[in-house]
């Protein structure tokens, strides 16, 4: 089992920056990869940015070039350090974390309660 809070959300101005902070707990060894998804008001959850274990990161066309994802394995912890915000960009931020356990390597996905994130024009 993962547990995973997320912080960091709040309220800026487009242009603005802001970093959304994951802390994992639990189960932490059987992670294979984390990411950040967000979903907006009537629209459904998308990918932002993915991180592997290995560090190999990915981010939807949207935030290339101003999202970074990384991560503090001593810590813990994934960030997503977003920067020239956009009113778009505006979601409700959810951590998330790959697991794989079993005789078969099965995958089991975690997610965290959300943070809120607005970016106002």
């Amino acid at each position: 089992q993962v547990q995973l809070v997320e912080s960091g959300g709040g309220l800026v101005q487009a242009g603005g920056s802001l970093r959304l902070s994951c802390v994992a707990s639990g189960n932490i060894f059987s992670i294979s990869a984390m990411g950040w998804y967000r979903q907006a008001p009537g629209k459904q959850r998308e990918l932002v940015a993915t991180i592997s274990s290995g560090g190999s990161t990915n981010y939807a066309d949207s935030v290339k070039g101003r999202f970074t994802i990384s991560r503090d394995n001593a810590k813990n912890t994934v960030y997503l350090q977003m920067t020239s915000l956009k009113p778009e960009d505006t979601a409700v931020y959810f951590c998330s974390a790959r697991a794989i356990r079993g005789v078969y390597n099965n995958y089991y996905d975690y997610w965290g309660q959300g943070t809120q994130v607005t970016v106002s024009s």
